[in-house]
């Protein structure tokens, strides 16, 4: 991923989210490494799809080989439990993304606004490293009337007969960010376009929304984000 985006020299652990204060790159992942904060869940949304599709690069779609346009963004989580005992890393735990693509548009769902039956572009799921970690490689995504501009992430660990414990929330970006993509192609709207929702407009955002916006870091392609997630009622 990190050859796709021009990334040379560039520490991929180079933003954390609330949860990571303390954290630094390099190495394995020790339980010592974090402050210990909970990640605010959010809603799953009326778009989440279960695909299935066991993927680091989620932008091509496989029903037809399309590639999504859109500015790369390499987004590395790391999952941790939060405990009495600290932050320990969270291995074989499946985190699933989804998004809209770069003009507002979700695959393999109805709506009002489109019709996207038997397209899978824009989703994804890896599972944990001994780390707690995966990686994806999407793009920055676009938006739709109502909502802010966001990505949608699920993760979920096995129980012995269905999932142990599912834990379900949403991943924001910086307003200022967002306009300057945004005002250009793929994303540069139309005249007849309606405003495009800032955070501090959207209702969801403004449910923990706050601790939920990657910090990026700027490369030759893209962005480079990384989040820590903690989870907290989860045995590792």
């Amino acid at each position: 991923m990190l050859a796709l985006l021009g990334v040379t020299g560039v520490n991929m652990v180079s933003g954390y989210s609330s949860a990571s204060a303390g954290a630094t790159g390099g190495g394995e992942i020790g339980r010592e490494t974090l402050a210990c904060i909970v990640t605010p869940a959010q809603t799953e949304g009326p778009y989440f799809v279960d695909e299935r599709l066991h993927r680091s690069d989620v932008r091509s779609d496989p029903s037809d080989g399309s590639l999504k346009e859109g500015l790369p963004l390499a987004l590395e989580i790391r999952v941790f439990a939060v405990g009495s005992a600290g932050c320990v890393p969270l291995p074989e735990a499946i985190v699933d993304i989804w998004q809209c693509d770069a003009h507002g548009v979700y695959s393999d769902v109805m709506d009002p606004a489109f019709q996207t039956r038997g397209k899978k572009f824009l989703r994804g799921y890896q599972v944990t490293d001994g780390n707690g970690v995966v990686r994806f490689l999407t793009i920055y995504p676009g938006s739709y009337p109502g909502r802010t501009v966001h990505i949608h992430f699920k993760i979920r660990t096995k129980g012995k007969y269905r999932w142990a414990h599912e834990f379900t929330s949403q991943f924001y970006f910086d307003d200022t960010i967002t306009d300057h993509v945004h005002a250009q192609p793929p994303y540069a709207p139309g005249k007849s376009r309606l405003p495009r929702t800032r955070n501090e407009q959207d209702g969801i955002f403004r449910a923990g929304g706050d601790q939920l916006v990657l910090t990026l870091a700027e490369t030759k392609q893209g962005y480079l984000a990384t989040f820590d997630v903690g989870l907290e009622g989860v045995s590792t």
